[in-house]
């Protein structure tokens, strides 16, 4: 809902819990007002009249208070908007009109602003306690115009005292880990120059003051961008501290604009919160589930993926043989894996050539799709669509389509070169292959990876090559939403060697993510807590592999614990089949049948972080209607130390709830034994525990 001042220069967004009130003064200075508990627009109103502090020699009152802070003039913090023309750099901007849209989805408010023919609009939306920001910057008046920087937002937090900043880091097979530490004056900056989302940094962050998981104000913000990105924090001098972010990593240049053309950059979400960390998660995954994912309200089935079984050296009568394993426990869907096409004996060849190869498939991937349907599993495959070996067909024929610096080496890591999809006749070249693909055969399921960064980010003979690192990401979006459309039925997991690539904006476009190549059931449980901290259960692809780990660590634990951690989210499974003893595919049946029954309520119902996974216990509930499901694991336990009971969250306290393990009946706050073993030391269980409504 929008809100407007009868002056039409105060405008208030408001969801269910919270507001988002801005001003344009007479200067036309916009500032931003509140951000937080839902107020009134008189409330917005009387805001606004509180006068701005005065200007002298080394500050600006601007800093800090305005609500898209542009380059130029009596401003000294960081820009979200830097352009440059052939006659001057910077911004000063003259307020043209405002425009409000009713949707379906949120209504849209619209603040048109002019500078000697560049025209920026700022749009604003509220979808539940979430506001969406982005921006438009037309060149309507130059030969050309440089976007050296266009976020889409900047965020400002009232004014508190002792702010503690909380992010997502990590690295290949250790994504995603939950850190937080008190903000300090000056610029915190996270990001990637890596030309996807990075294993290093999720585009994420959180701030509070003394929130606790249940309790206490959190203001939070995620940037729906797939390529490079920033995200700077920054307390200023005054104390006040301001979010910007956006696409690219410095300001060395986005794009340049031709008359006539314009941008408009990713989302840059917030939402506000008093229900402390878990208030924020479960208010970011109904986001998600509501707006972002694609068909949410389907659960993801249950899928065996051939890699750890077969690595390269695969066959048409191999996979049909696992695929037999794999439905005999009940998997819903059979994925193979690399492989299966061109010359790719291993990694130093065919990436690029997406046909099948003959000697493995002599009549293609339909035989094989046929026989896994006839067993009453979907079909699925796996690509790199965005790469390419030096030894392929595609490259031979084409060594000017990769990404490289004229007179330069052309880096090589895991054997390949990126293919530069900023290239219209590059992503019609993968349209053609994809399509011809898919059509094929009766293929459910792409899991669409991307294994290096970007390098050698030249573009010879392009006037703006800089621009290559923008439209590589819309040429992907492209690409992805034309193959949705043409293939409505086919699920796309987006994979980057494990974490690389996940945010909102490959998440409007995929129906999950691959969320580490690390699959050690004890590694897991902080990745999957972190990822929690934005993204819901119903995205997150978890695998049980074999034991002991042989990627990783080699980690020996049961069945139990392994099935145990991956059921916190999207379950597959990945371990070689072949190898399995009939006590261990019998059991793991018995926990496929088990996840099935709780599906609904992992990947659609409430969570809620009960343990952190900090050694110890911990646990993760998640609740749906009158049903709820606790996942428990102790990782670690002294001699004759107690393992501690399971305080409940989320449910009636008038009401009585039954355990189907146990047959105890509950009645209000829920204090749960949760039966693992106890007197044990470096141990590890796990245990599943469900109750309903009773």
């Amino acid at each position: 809902m929008v809100d407007i001042a009868e002056n039409g220069r105060t405008w208030l967004l408001s969801g269910p819990g919270s507001s988002y009130a801005l001003h344009l003064t007479e200067a036309d200075e916009l500032l931003h007002l509140h951000w937080g508990a839902r107020i009134q627009l008189a409330d917005a109103e009387e805001l606004s009249t509180r006068a701005l502090p005065g200007y002298w020699a080394f500050e600006s009152p601007l800093d800090g208070r305005e609500e898209y802070p542009v380059e130029g003039g009596p401003r000294f913090v960081r820009p979200s908007l830097s352009v440059r023309t052939e006659e001057r750099r910077g911004t000063e901007w003259a307020f043209e009109a405002y425009e409000t849209e009713a949707g379906a989805d949120g209504d849209e408010l619209r603040l048109r602003f002019r500078d000697d023919g560049i025209l920026i609009t700022l749009h604003y939306r509220m979808r539940g306690d979430v506001v969406e920001r982005w921006v438009t910057v037309g060149n309507e008046g130059h030969a050309r115009v440089e976007l050296l920087r266009a976020d889409p937002a900047a965020w400002t937090l009232p004014d508190r005292e002792g702010w503690r900043l909380s992010q997502l880091h990590g690295r290949w097979a250790a994504e995603s880990r939950l850190t937080s530490a008190p903000l300090t004056y000056g610029e915190k900056v996270i990001g990637s120059r890596r030309g996807h989302t990075s294993h290093q940094h999720l585009p994420w962050v959180a701030l509070d003051t003394d929130a606790t998981e249940e309790r206490g104000e959190v203001w939070g913000c995620a940037l729906g961008w797939s390529g490079s990105w920033r995200i700077a924090v920054a307390q200023l001098p005054d104390a006040r501290v301001q979010i910007t972010g956006g696409a690219g990593y410095d300001d060395s240049g986005l794009l340049m604009l031709a008359e006539g053309e314009s941008y408009t950059s990713p989302v840059f979400a917030g939402l506000w919160t008093d229900g402390g960390f878990g208030g924020a998660s479960r208010a970011w995954h109904a986001y998600q589930r509501a707006y972002i994912i694609p068909d949410a309200d389907r659960d993801r089935p249950v899928l065996f993926n051939s890699w750890e079984a077969t690595t390269f050296d695969i066959s048409e009568e191999q996979q049909a043989t696992l695929a037999r394993r794999a439905a005999a426990i009940g998997i819903e869907l059979f994925v193979v894996d690399d492989g299966w096409f061109g010359k790719r004996t291993s990694d130093r060849a065919g990436l690029g050539d997406w046909t099948p190869n003959l000697d493995r498939f002599p009549k293609g991937l339909k035989p094989l799709a046929d026989y896994v349907h006839a067993l009453g599993m979907q079909f699925g495959i796996w690509v790199e669509p965005e790469m390419v070996n030096p030894d392929s067909d595609l490259y031979r024929a084409h060594p000017d389509w990769v990404q490289y610096q004229e007179g330069r080496k052309r880096t090589e890591l895991r054997n390949q070169l990126v293919l530069n999809l900023a290239r219209e006749d590059v992503q019609e070249y993968l349209w053609e292959q994809l399509d011809t693909l898919l059509s094929s055969a009766p293929i459910d399921y792409v899991k669409w990876d991307f294994n290096r960064c970007f390098t050698d980010a030249g573009w010879p003979g392009e006037p703006y090559p800089q621009r290559l690192w923008v439209d590589h990401v819309r040429g992907l979006y492209a690409l992805l939403d034309r193959i949705r459309a043409a293939h409505p039925d086919v699920a796309i997991e987006s994979c980057s060697g494990g974490g690389g690539r996940i945010d909102l904006g490959i998440m409007s476009r995929t129906d999950e993510v691959w969320t580490s190549d690390n699959t050690d059931p004890l590694d897991r449980l902080a990745i999957q807590h972190g990822f929690s901290q934005i993204h819901p259960a119903r995205v997150m692809s978890a695998w049980v592999t074999d034991s002991p780990n042989h990627q990783l660590n080699g980690r020996v634990s049961s069945l139990r614990f392994r099935f145990v951690s991956s059921m916190a989210g999207a379950l597959g499974v990945g371990g070689d089949l072949s190898r399995w003893t009939e006590e261990e595919l019998a059991e793991a049946g018995r926990w496929v049948e088990l996840y099935k029954e709780i599906r609904p309520l992992v990947q659609r119902g409430d969570q809620f972080r009960l343990r952190p996974p900090a050694g110890g216990l911990s646990a993760v509930q998640y609740t749906l209607g009158g049903e709820t499901v606790v996942l428990a694991w102790l990782q670690a336990q002294s001699y004759g130390e107690p393992a501690p009971a399971l305080r409940l969250q989320g449910l009636d306290p008038t009401a009585s709830y039954e355990c189907r393990e146990t047959g105890e009946v509950y009645r209000g706050a829920v204090l749960l034994h949760h039966g693992l073993r106890t007197g044990l030391k470096g141990d590890l269980d796990a245990s599943v525990i469900r109750l309903r409504r009773i």
